[in-house]
């Protein structure tokens, strides 16, 4: 870099009272993602399969590393026959998978070798890889079943994902039991050193929608479970969120929104020919890769940060023995929950539009967020001094459909004490005044990017301050 173009650089910076601490992508590739499902027949559970539609038309935003049939709530043991509806979404995809690429200006696939080493987020994975990642997982649920007897295709590929030498964390979303992964676990402890056993645990971040690694009758007495197991043994290395709320919440916006489910998913492509009719609720699931979603809006490193699967704070479980990432008692239940109807409408029209490319091969694209240089899906990190002002500046944004782009921007209050003043909330740039007693803590902003075109399609980035003394 050139002496002028540094001394530019710094010069900026200086009128931005503020220290750049990331302004570039973290990585380009795909969040690692797993999912242990009990997917079943429309007439016992539908919703399995409607996340599992909703999953395969963001494929170019995972790298899904396995999806694992396994025992829930409906089935102790498993049947086996009910990974045929997996296999079902899997041949619509393949259907529906060149229209998608369309989305992207994909024009073929890498070879299965290349796919296994890692994917970068755009890139839609072939139909040979989706289903070389099906496998079925524990089919009996319980710590009970936990030992000797319970190792399957399934913990037997979640080990090999965490021996891999990349250093991308796995997140498991468990739409079931997450009895597979302790399963997994388990192995590990019996075959290595503890050391092993703490850098294995570690690679791997848990999700579950409610506590499913029993049978539904039996489903308060929490002692059953694994998941207790896993949180009472490794409770400093695994990140668990026991998701109790989101997801009923996620069921009844759906309900409330099932006639444009009927319109805009069901008539939509092979895909939208599976998408089945629900029976309790809509989409029940879905919040467990909605965390992972990189889409600007939160870190799913940090639970903290709300995004379109709520909120949650570490906490007491339901089980008032061990402690997770939760969200089941109030407030956190509330702020939760009304994250999740903030941001519906906005998942749910990012859902249609992808449903109209797989239809038709063409349709609506998100805008490009683009802060202070800064584009990509992780944070923009910055450091300032209480009393000073952070220029922020997303103008040089744009959508690449061309439509008309608006701007919003917000704090998220949860984190830190100190409330920000954004008097020009709906410009492309802001001045940020940081309050003179902020010093010590860390602000969130966000900045919401929508366009006017079909389904008003939203773009997020991340603004994360970290205040340290006066000026």
């Amino acid at each position: 870099m050139g002496n002028t173009l540094f001394r530019t650089m710094l010069l900026t910076l200086a009128l931005w009272g503020v220290t750049m601490v990331s302004s570039a992508e973290k990585s380009a590739l795909k969040p690692r993602l797993v999912v242990c499902t009990d997917i079943a027949p429309a007439d016992v559970e539908p919703d399995d399969m409607e996340s599992m539609v909703h999953l395969m038309v963001y494929a170019d935003m995972f790298e899904i590393e396995a999806i694992i049939t396994s025992v829930g709530w409906n089935c102790d043991p498993y049947p086996m026959e009910w990974s045929q509806y997996l296999y079902r979404v899997i041949d619509a995809y393949a259907k529906d998978v060149p229209n998608l690429m369309k989305r992207s200006g994909q024009k073929k696939f890498l070879s299965i070798k290349k796919e296994n080493a890692s994917q970068k987020i755009g890139y839609w994975p072939s139909v040979a890889y989706i289903r070389s990642r099906a496998v079925m997982g524990s089919m009996y649920g319980g710590i009970r079943s936990i030992g000797e007897r319970n190792d399957s295709p399934g913990s037997e590929l979640l080990i090999r994902l965490a021996d891999e030498d990349d250093p991308r964390p796995i997140y498991v979303a468990a739409w079931g039991g997450a009895n597979t992964l302790a399963q997994a676990i388990w192995r590990v402890k019996q075959t290595r050193t503890p050391e092993e056993l703490k850098r294995f645990v570690r690679k791997f971040r848990l999700y579950t929608i409610t506590d499913q690694d029993m049978d539904y009758a039996h489903r308060m007495d929490r002692a059953r479970s694994s998941h207790m197991w896993l949180r009472q043994e490794f409770k400093d290395d695994l990140q668990f969120i026991w998701d109790e709320g989101t997801w009923q919440e996620q069921c009844e916006l759906g309900k409330q929104n099932w006639t444009c489910h009927q319109r805009d998913i069901q008539t939509k492509g092979a895909l939208g020919k599976e998408y089945p009719n629900y029976k309790w609720g809509v989409e029940g699931d879905t919040p467990s890769f909605l965390y992972v979603l990189p889409n600007g809006l939160n870190d799913p490193e940090d639970p903290s940060q709300a995004g379109w699967a709520g909120y949650h704070e570490r906490g007491l479980c339901p089980d008032s023995l061990t402690t997770a990432w939760t969200s089941w008692q109030e407030p956190v239940r509330s702020i939760s929950i009304g994250y999740k109807r903030r941001f519906y409408s906005d998942e749910l029209n990012d859902f249609v539009a992808r449903m109209q490319w797989a239809d038709e091969g063409k349709g609506n694209r998100n805008p490009i967020v683009v802060i202070n240089g800064h584009k990509g899906p992780s944070p923009l990190v910055l450091h300032a001094k209480a009393g000073e002002t952070v220029r922020l500046d997303a103008s040089k944004s744009s959508d690449p459909d061309h439509n008309v782009i608006g701007f919003l921007w917000w704090q998220q209050l949860e984190i830190g004490t100190a409330k920000l003043t954004l008097d020009a909330s709906e410009q492309p740039a802001i001045n940020v005044r940081i309050p003179a007693d902020a010093a010590g803590q860390t602000l969130h902003l966000i900045c919401e990017v929508r366009d006017n075109g079909p389904s008003d399609l939203k773009s997020y980035q991340r603004v994360i301050i970290r205040v340290s003394g006066r000026i």
